[in-house]
């Protein structure tokens, strides 16, 4: 599977934007693609993550610190997964990177790195103050 992400760039706190992450030669069957995020000088973190076993069933999970301010949401005749970021904020500055991998569970939750097994480039996204 190759992923590509892009949409960053760079806004003011609380603006708003959306990253895109296509899939190419996705697998069949359960799925997970979440994105991770990783500022200057620290560590690469989990930002979001949407599980799905079927075109009906499907969930969304995420860290505390977008909550509510980031919608995950994916296409699925395109195979896009997309990252709405609402009210952002400077601490969201970062590169953001997109994964994917198969899933055994899909009612189970994804946020380690080492649960994906595909990943794309990053795209920057840098908020002003």
């Amino acid at each position: 599977v190759q992923l590509q992400a892009f949409g960053g760039g760079l806004v003011q706190a609380g603006d708003s934007l959306r990253l895109s992450c296509v899939a190419s030669g996705r697998s069949a069957g359960n799925y997970v693609m979440g994105w991770f995020r990783q500022a200057p000088g620290k560590e690469r973190e989990f930002v979001a993550a949407l599980r799905w076993a079927n075109i009906r069933t499907h969930f969304t999970d995420y860290a505390d610190s977008v909550k509510g301010r980031f919608t995950m949401s994916r296409e699925f005749a395109k195979n896009t997964v997309y990252l709405q970021m609402n009210s952002l904020k400077p601490e969201d500055t970062a590169i953001y990177y997109c994964a994917g991998g198969p899933i055994r569970d899909y009612r189970t939750t994804y946020s380690k790195e080492s649960d994906f097994n595909s990943w794309g480039q990053g795209t920057l996204v840098t908020v002003s103050s």
